[in-house]
């Protein structure tokens, strides 16, 4: 893997883990995320201007990722405001690989290697220990991090071919403006414009920028590598989020659950390199 692919693959996993943490640690995760997306669909626009190209072709996959995507965003404000994000962040990101490759298999598309069955198993295995082996979470909470994986997922599938259709700067910009306005709209009506004024803050636009942002440098790193390696290193984000945490002391986490995210990104690497 090229150092120039390295370090930009590696930045978009700091950067994901960043807006994440940001997000999560917002008072009002649901009104903090409307001015993210807000934001973020200001600041990248002109980004996105400069490499206009979208196809008719492209629309049916943007209207379904779009929707996917907005789903995602409402269920991932939800789950941050009423579950740890140590619990959460990895059990969703380390999910999404492991369905994407078994609806390869299911479908046909692929038959997975030895690696990556490896690779289901350890991920699976470090799932189970940053849920706790004695029940300390609410199985909804589980119920609703599988769920944000399983619309990782989608989107993920859906994405790898409608991005062929368009620039894929533009595609994302059209895709995440229209959650972005999906969700605006739906949490002014549900929350009023007060809580959104309230949630105006730094935190909560550096984490719009980031959520655009991160996606811009897997592409660039993407063009540079292959996607297994960049997929691999990308989901660093696991292990660095842990730790954050840990380390900021805003969720003490245990040996276990550190472990447990650090296998959840193993088994992601090895699902990616199979």
């Amino acid at each position: 893997m090229p150092l120039d692919a390295l370090a930009l693959a590696l930045a978009a996993a700091f950067v994901h883990a960043a807006w994440n943490l940001l997000l999560s640690g917002s008072e009002d995760t649901r009104a903090a995320t409307a001015v993210a997306l807000a934001s973020g669909a200001v600041v990248w626009a002109p980004v996105a201007a400069l490499t206009w190209r979208v196809d008719r072709s492209a629309w049916p996959y943007i209207a379904a990722s779009g929707s996917l995507e907005l789903l995602y965003l409402v269920l991932l404000a939800t789950a941050y405001a009423t579950a740890a994000m140590g619990f959460v962040y990895p059990i969703s990101r380390g999910s999404a690989p492991v369905l994407v490759l078994v609806a390869g298999a299911i479908g046909g598309a692929a038959s997975p290697s030895a690696l990556s069955a490896v690779g289901v198993i350890v991920a699976a295995l470090g799932i189970v220990l940053v849920r706790g082996l004695r029940t300390e979470h609410r199985p909804r909470d589980l119920a609703l991090a599988l769920t944000i994986g399983a619309l990782i997922a989608s989107y993920t599938l859906v994405d790898k071919h409608g991005v062929t259709h368009a620039n894929p700067l533009a595609y994302l910009q059209v895709v995440f403006s229209l959650a972005a306005i999906g969700y605006v709209a739906g949490a002014l009506r549900v929350l009023g414009p007060r809580r959104i004024r309230a949630a105006v803050r730094p935190s909560s636009v550096l984490a719009g920028v980031g959520y655009f942002g991160s996606y811009g440098l897997t592409l660039i790193a993407l063009r540079l590598a292959s996607a297994a390696s960049v997929a691999a290193v990308r989901e660093s984000s696991v292990v660095i989020a842990a730790f954050a945490l840990a380390a900021s002391g805003r969720e003490p986490a245990g040996r276990g659950r550190l472990a447990g995210a650090a296998l959840v990104a193993a088994g992601v690497a090895l699902i990616s390199l199979g």
